[in-house]
């Protein structure tokens, strides 16, 4: 497996930054400590430092993560030859939606488990009116019932809050999630709250300038919990099938990953979008037969359309800066058997 670059935050998040590669390793630790006691603070100013790109095309994903207008976090990983490129892969930004991926996992888990099915219905969990903070939890009501097949299909391809929701009480609530998830190996991911309370919520923090830790997790954590999904490493084929089947499907976010991807490859992504922020998370298939891992958290940037535009950019450059890395390094298999278009 090839030696990862992590490319770290090193100048003022409102004019530039500093890559450091392999061979900074200590500086790069260094400043991401400092980045580290930042997490539930307004951001600071580090100290900036010579830049060094290991490469043109981390230079290419370098410069299109500016954080001049916002913190843009990046981790991306090429499953067949190892190859990573992360931009603050470990620092935490705003999950949105891309949480419904955890959630659907640990539903199809506990069908695994023999405690629920695909064809177990639950009702679809309502907001109702009420003003921002009054209350921990957001009021919900129930509405209809749905199979659990019909909740994990319109809660990933359409984002649905109230069927997210549903899945989320059945499972048990966030920290059922949680645990989940830290089974797997996996940290630096919380889920704090139901989606109603998520979204009548939102705006407390500009996630451009300030890291909330609550429903958070980093742009390292969501490609390593997509890798094991798609290797099949966390759940059964079925279950990985259900998914990532579903993922493929998705229809919010076109301008986003998918949208200067070619053609000829597929794309199975789940997206997110909360105040000032946007996301989008998922596997590109390429047509010579690797699977590459992207998560991409963009923050500011002025409109929601120039967060999906920078989105799309660094989707596209990776994609193509990873054709190049694979025709240089030995390919390992690390693919996983094609999962269909099959719910």
């Amino acid at each position: 497996m090839a030696r990862p670059r992590y490319l770290a935050l090193t100048a003022s998040l409102a004019a530039a930054f500093a890559v450091v590669a392999s061979p900074a390793a200590a500086r790069s630790d260094e400043l991401q400590a400092t980045f580290d006691s930042t997490f539930g603070t307004e951001v600071r100013q580090p100290q900036s430092f010579e830049t060094i790109y290991a490469s043109s095309f981390e230079q290419r994903i370098a410069e299109l993560a500016n954080p001049a207008g916002g913190r843009i976090g990046v981790a991306a990983i090429d499953l067949a030859t190892g190859e990573e490129v992360m931009v603050l892969g470990d620092q935490l930004f705003p999950l949105a939606s891309t949480s419904k991926i955890a959630v659907a996992a640990t539903y199809l888990e506990m069908v695994e488990q023999g405690r629920y099915s695909l064809t177990s219905e639950f009702p679809l969990m309502m907001p109702v009116r009420s003003a921002k903070y009054s209350s921990a939890k957001a009021p919900v009501r129930e509405g209809q019932y749905m199979p659990a097949i019909d909740l994990i299909e319109i809660m990933i391809t359409r984002s649905s809050n109230p069927a997210t929701d549903a899945l989320l009480a059945a499972v048990g609530g966030p920290a059922r999630v949680n645990d989940w998830v830290r089974r797997q190996g996996i940290n630096d991911f919380s889920i704090n709250r139901d989606i109603a309370t998520l979204v009548r919520d939102d705006g407390q923090y500009n996630p451009a300038t300030y890291i909330d830790q609550r429903d958070a997790a980093t742009p390292r954590t969501m490609v390593r919990l997509l890798a094991g999904l798609y290797r099949g490493d966390f759940l059964s084929s079925q279950s990985r099938q259900v998914l990532l089947s579903a993922m493929s499907r998705t229809v919010t976010g076109k301008r986003r990953i998918p949208a200067h991807i070619p053609l000829e490859a597929r794309v199975s992504h789940k997206t997110g979008s909360l105040n000032n922020t946007s996301s989008d998370i998922g596997i590109i298939e390429t047509p010579d037969g690797r699977a590459i891992a992207i998560a991409i958290y963009v923050t500011g940037q002025g409109t929601k359309l120039a967060r999906e535009e920078r989105i799309a950019a660094i989707a596209r450059a990776l994609y193509d800066g990873f054709a190049v890395k694979a025709q240089q390094s030995p390919t390992q298999n690390w693919t996983a058997a094609p999962y269909g278009t099959g719910g």
